[in-house]
C-alpha cells in the first residue's frame, strides 16, 4: 500500500487520514490551521503547517497527495505540488471536479492526477469533526477521463475502498451534473428554508421539528465551504436552479389559481420512490478487466448506471450493478 500525504485535515481531510491510518497506511499531513495541526499532532499525527515539507516527504516516498482544501485554496496549494511533488499520484476530495481538473492540467501537468469526491460529510466542520468511520458504506467517485493513468486511478480507488467507501467511477462532467442535482441544489435550499424559516422568530423555532430540521441540516454548513462548491458547479447548477424554480412556479401558479398543489406533492412523492428503488434495487456481479483496451469506457459505463467498484485485486476490478 502506498504512504497518503493529506493537505488540509478538516472534517474530510482529516477523516481521510485516520480512516488511511486505520487501513495500515503510513500517513502525515498539513494544514493552514494550527489548531487542527495541533489537536492531530495531539493524537499522534505527524502533521504540521509546512505544506512544502509535508510535500517533499510525498515525493521522497511516492505517496499519493490528497488535497483536502476547499476550491479557492487550489490556487495556492496546486503551485506548491508542482514545486515540490509535481510526479506523484494526485487525487482532491473536492465536490465540484471539472475545474479541478483544468486546474491541475494547468499548474502540474505532470502529476498522475486522479479526481475524487466521496459523499460524506456532516454540517460540522474542522479536526475535531472528523472520524475513522466517515467514508464507511458511502459512496466515492473516482474520476475517470480519457486521459486518466488507470495505473493511478487503481492507486486512488483503492485507497477508497481502504477507508470502507465503495467506488463509482464518472467522468466529471458526469460528476458535476448529477451533484448538482443531489448537492448543490439542497445546499441552496437548505439556506433559502432557513433564512424564510428564521423569519418567523421565536415562535418558529420553538415549533420547528423534524421536517424543517431535515431540510435545514446543511445549512449549519460553514458558508465560506457551501460558496465554495455552489459557485465552482455554476455551469451545471444554473440548468437545474432553473428546473427547481420552474416546478416551484407552477406550484406556486396552481396553489393561487385552484388552490391545489396536487401535481408537485405526487411528482415529488413518486421521485422519491423512484430514488429509493434504485437504491434497493438487486445488483448484478461485474468485473473489470483494467488492463483491457476498454477499461475506461466499461468503467464510466458502469458508474453511470449507478453502479460500483466494491474491490479491486490486481488488475481486476470487481463490482456490481442493478
Amino acid at each position: 500500500m502506498r504512504d497518503v500525504c493529506v493537505i488540509g485535515l478538516g472534517l474530510v481531510g482529516g477523516s481521510l487520514l485516520r480512516a488511511a491510518a486505520a487501513a495500515g497506511r503510513k500517513v502525515w499531513g498539513a494544514t493552514d490551521s494550527t489548531l487542527d495541526a495541533q489537536a492531530a499532532a495531539a493524537e499522534g499525527y505527524a502533521v504540521s503547517t509546512d505544506v512544502p515539507q509535508a510535500l517533499r516527504r510525498a515525493a521522497e516516498a511516492d505517496a499519493v497527495i490528497a488535497l483536502a482544501v476547499p476550491l479557492p485554496a487550489l490556487d495556492t496549494v496546486l503551485p506548491l505540488v508542482a514545486e515540490y511533488a509535481p510526479d506523484c499520484v494526485l487525487t482532491d476530495v473536492t465536490s465540484v471536479k471539472t475545474p479541478v481538473r483544468d486546474a491541475v492540467r494547468r499548474t502540474v501537468p505532470t502529476a498522475r492526477y486522479v479526481g475524487g469526491h466521496p459523499m460524506a460529510g456532516t454540517a460540522k466542520s474542522g479536526w475535531a469533526a472528523g472520524t475513522a468511520t466517515l467514508f464507511v458504506g458511502a459512496a466515492w467517485v473516482v474520476a475517470i477521463e480519457e486521459d486518466t493513468d488507470l495505473a493511478a486511478w487503481r492507486e486512488v480507488a483503492t485507497l477508497a475502498l481502504d477507508t470502507g467507501a465503495h467506488v463509482v467511477p464518472l467522468g466529471c462532467q458526469a460528476h458535476d451534473e448529477v451533484v448538482a442535482r443531489i448537492s448543490h441544489l439542497p445546499h441552496l435550499f437548505a439556506a433559502v428554508l432557513a433564512a424564510v424559516g428564521s423569519f418567523g422568530g421565536p415562535l418558529a423555532a420553538a415549533l420547528a421539528a423534524g421536517s424543517f430540521a431535515d431540510g435545514t441540516r446543511v445549512a449549519g454548513t460553514r458558508p465560506d465551504l457551501v460558496r465554495a462548491m455552489v459557485e465552482g458547479n455554476r455551469a451545471a447548477l444554473l440548468p437545474v436552479l432553473d428546473e427547481a424554480l420552474g416546478k416551484l412556479g407552477a406550484a406556486r401558479g396552481a396553489l393561487a389559481s385552484t388552490g391545489g398543489v396536487a401535481a408537485t406533492i405526487e411528482a415529488g412523492h413518486a421521485g422519491a420512490r423512484a430514488l429509493a428503488e434504485h437504491r434497493n434495487a438487486s445488483r448484478a456481479a461485474v468485473t473489470v478487466d483494467l488492463t483491457a483496451p476498454e477499461a475506461r469506457d466499461g468503467l464510466v459505463a458502469l458508474g453511470e448506471r449507478g453502479g460500483r467498484i466494491t474491490a479491486i485485486a490486481g488488475e481486476v476490478a470487481s463490482g456490481e450493478v442493478c
